[in-house]
């Protein structure tokens, strides 16, 4: 596993420095999610925490498809969103 630094520091492909941290970030924040859903016992907490978790996935899928298909148009308007 790479370090905090290391990854900071990666010089392969084209991506953005903006774009390595709020993909981090994401993850970050779908692994706490994926927690609390978890420890949570009711089943309604639970469905809107999936949801919040789904939405942050949908923000990852839609940077990779950005980047991988070079549309900056489509990285501008997430990045917007994020």
């Amino acid at each position: 596993m790479l370090s905090f630094k290391s990854y900071t520091e990666l010089k392969e492909g084209r991506y953005p420095v903006w774009l390595k941290f709020v993909t981090g970030g994401l993850v970050l924040k779908v692994r706490a999610l994926s927690n609390q859903i978890q420890n949570e016992t009711d089943p309604v907490k639970q469905n809107k925490l999936i949801s919040k978790q789904n939405n942050l996935l949908s923000y990852i899928v839609g940077l990779g498809i950005g980047v991988s298909s070079g549309d900056r148009g489509l990285l501008n308007r997430i990045k917007k969103r994020i």
